[in-house]
Formats: structure tokens, sequence, C-alpha cells
């Protein structure tokens, strides 16, 4: 007997699949919760759930799932229930769900594409042909257009006709086209409703507010952001290099492009792989975290070294050891600072290689005032302190150094990456680091050596 049964997971799951309105109750994201809840209690339970739930929300519940858990859900399912799933979907998503079916099992991937219809063959094939960066990749092949000729009645009917037939979901705009279907306007909907349903659409669009805003599906993905941030869009439409009308992308898309950019920054900065966070195998998370600590290790060597170079220096004035890791750290915080900024401006293009100048001189300028007010700071404490006036010198002089430093190559080390084709937030954060421990432990060490110890 199911021990879920009396569970709330399981008796809300149960009685959803004994309703044949399933996917009116719960939208697809709230039933993959339960679902995961579900796994960590029962797995049986959860597969037999699994198996079972309706071909039009399988695919959408797919797709919601952690990746760890959607291969693993990919490798239970049969072929058969995998192709309807694929078939309910929109044709961007059931590219992606194909995508994702041919990373876990090719051989079954070939399968489900067998299982297809031959409509469904072709939309998944042509949207798979665009390169991952590209706008094709993204968009999906299901519009509602209109001729010129066509009257606003006749294009609501075909509309309602559509919606009742579920061919058309998220419908806000009318894709006005000519016979060979050149892109000439976009209507949203909430103004073709209070035109006189008589009046045909080239009538319409002669208002030039109807301009379209569209993209072409080889435009570059970040190109396709930047417009649905600068116009507030909720779609746009995707044109061949003819201006042909393909197909749109819709602003859900968009949302989780943006969200995926700004996690793998984030984790890329802290030299973690976003997809091995994915992953439930702590052996394949503690590898892939171990190798960035590995190269963290051999940078603190490095500035180990450096400090080996002043032994005699710290022996001999015992003080130098408890101020100098103050200097690295305010280095390495104002380098964090700057390097932040400078790889999210370059996510978002506000600034590139050729017009890095500015921001370059920005980042200096507020390093060395930083620099100079936290000279005072620290100079004035290590005076109080040690009651050592040179000292407070020294350390003010290697903390102007090391935030200049820090500032400069915050802002360069991005930069360069980017310019030689690598994800500059990649690596970013290890580089600083040891430029920041290098420089503060040298500036401040060199200084004592000089000022304290030869004078």
């Amino acid at each position: 007997m199911d021990k879920l049964k009396f569970t709330e997971v399981g008796k809300k799951i149960k009685n959803l699949l004994k309703n044949k309105e399933f996917n009116e109750f719960l939208h697809p994201s709230e039933i993959a919760n339960y679902l995961k809840k579900l796994k960590k209690q029962d797995e049986k339970a959860y597969y037999n759930y699994l198996k079972k739930l309706p071909k039009d929300v399988l695919g959408d519940v797919l797709l919601e799932l952690p990746e760890s858990m959607k291969e693993d859900a990919i490798k239970h399912l049969s072929v058969e229930k995998l192709a309807q799933a694929v078939e309910e979907l929109e044709s961007d998503d059931a590219t992606d769900l194909m995508k994702d079916i041919e990373e876990v099992d090719v051989a079954k991937e070939r399968q489900v594409h067998a299982n297809l219809s031959e409509e469904d063959k072709e939309e998944i094939e042509k949207l798979s042909s665009y390169e991952e960066n590209q706008a094709g990749a993204y968009m999906q092949t299901e519009v509602f257009d209109a001729k010129l000729e066509e009257t606003i009645e006749e294009a609501i009917k075909r509309l309602r006709e559509k919606k009742e037939q579920g061919e058309l979901e998220n419908i806000h705009q009318v894709y006005v086209v000519d016979d060979d279907n050149h892109l000439k306007a976009v209507i949203p909907l909430e103004d073709l409703i209070v035109f006189d349903f008589n009046r045909e659409f080239k009538d319409i669009i002669k208002n030039k507010e109807y301009e379209p805003i569209f993209v072409k599906a080889t435009d570059p993905i970040a190109e396709v952001i930047k417009k649905f941030e600068d116009y507030d869009l909720p779609v746009i439409a995707v044109v061949d290099d003819l201006g042909r009308l393909l197909g749109r992308i819709t602003s859900d898309d968009v949302i989780d492009l943006i969200e995926d950019q700004a996690t793998e920054q984030i984790y890329n900065l802290a030299g973690v792989q976003d997809e091995a966070e994915e992953e439930d195998d702590i052996k394949i998370i503690t590898k892939k975290r171990a190798l960035w600590l590995f190269l963290n290790l051999w940078t603190a060597i490095l500035a180990s070294f450096v400090i080996g170079l002043f032994d005699e220096t710290i022996s001999k004035y015992v003080a130098l050891a408890v101020l100098m890791p103050i200097v690295a750290s305010m280095g390495g915080n104002a380098g964090t600072q700057t390097l932040t900024v400078v790889v999210r401006k370059l996510a978002l293009g506000e600034i590139d290689f050729e017009n890095a100048k500015e921001a370059l001189k920005r980042e200096i300028i507020v390093a060395l005032l930083n620099g100079m007010i936290f000279a005072l700071v620290m100079g004035a404490i290590a005076y109080v302190w040690f009651n050592n006036y040179m000292l407070g010198v020294v350390i003010a002089l290697a903390m102007i150094i090391n935030l200049l430093a820090a500032g400069f190559f915050g802002a360069v080390i991005p930069l360069l990456l980017k310019k030689i084709g690598s994800d500059p937030a990649v690596g970013s954060s290890v580089l600083l680091t040891t430029v920041t421990d290098v420089v503060g432990f040298f500036a401040f060490l060199g200084l004592a050596k000089i000022m304290l110890i030869d004078s």
C-alpha cells in the first residue's frame, strides 16, 4: 500500500490525476514542486505518479523540473509517453525538451523523433538548426497573423477557432503580413477590438504606431534581450533576412535567459559551475569546486612566496605580521567591487574594450580616493596601536598602492578576457585575488624593509 496515501503531497497529486480538468487546477511549476517533494519522500510513488501525468501537462512539468530530476524522468518515461509530451508543447519548448532527451540518451531521442508527426518534426528540425546564441533558437512558430485584405471580423473568428482547438496560447498581438508573408505591422489585441470589425487591416496599418518591432532569426540573443528591455515588450516578432515572419519570442523565455545569465555570472565570479550545482551527486559537485580551489591554492602559494622574500624583515618587526593581512584584504575587497561593476556592465553591453577608457578612468579615481581615505584611517590606527609614526606611513602608502592596483586590474582583467573572447566572469576573481595579494604584500613589506629596517 502506498505509504503516501494519507500525506498532503500524495493526496494532492492523486486527486489531481483523477480529475479530467487536471491542468486547470495547478500550474506546471506547482506540479513540479509537488513532485520534487514526493521524490524525497517516496521514489516509487514519485515514478508512479510521473508516468500517470496527462500528456497535455507532462512536457511542461518536465521542463520545470531541476536538471538532475529531468534527466532521471526522461530515463524512466517510455518513448511513447515522451513523444506525446513533446507534441503537446509549443514549438520552442518542444525543441528544448528534444534537446534534453538527446543529452540523456541519443538513441531514445531518435525513437521519440520517429514517433512525432511530420509537422512537429519539421518545426523542431528548423528551430534546432539555429545556433544556441541566435534568436531563432528561442522562437516559437505558433503566431496569430492576418493578411492585408482580411477584415478584423474574419481574423477574430479564425483566432477563436484556433484557441478552441488549442493551437494558440498567450496571444498578445496580431501580425499583419502581405501575400508573401512579409511582416507589415503589429497590432495589440486591445487596440484591435475597438476598431470597426468590417475594416480591413490594410486600412488600419496606415497609422505609423503599428510599425513592427522585430528581430532577425540570426540576430544574437543579447540583442533580443536588449530590445525587450528598451521597449518593455511582452513578445517580439522574428523574421528572416527578407523580412518574412517566422515566429515570435515571448517574455517568459527572455526572463529565463536573463535569470540564467545572472546565475552564470554569479557562479563564475565565485569559481562555481552552474551546471555542476544542479547535480545531486556530491562527488561531482566536490570535484568541480575542487578544481577552482586547487587554482586558488597555487595563487595563495604565490602570495606566501612573496611573504617569504621578506622573512627577515618580518622577524625584525613583528608588527608587520599583524598588519599585512589588512592591506591585502582591503585590496581584495576594493578589487571585487570594481570587478563586479565592470563584469555587469560588460554583460549589459554598456561598455566594451573600445569605449572602456572612461570606465577605467572612473574606477582608478574611485580607487585613489578610497586609497587616500583608508590610508589616513589605517595610518592613524597603526601609529596609535604600535606607537610608531613611520609604521603608519608605511601602511598608508601600501594601502594607496594596493587599492590603486585593485581598481586598475579589477577593470582591466575582465576587459582583456572579453577582448580575447573569454567570459569575463570566469577566472577574473582568481586573477584579481592574486594581483591584490601579491601587490599588497610586496608593497607593504617592501616599503617596511626600505623605510623601517634599512633606513
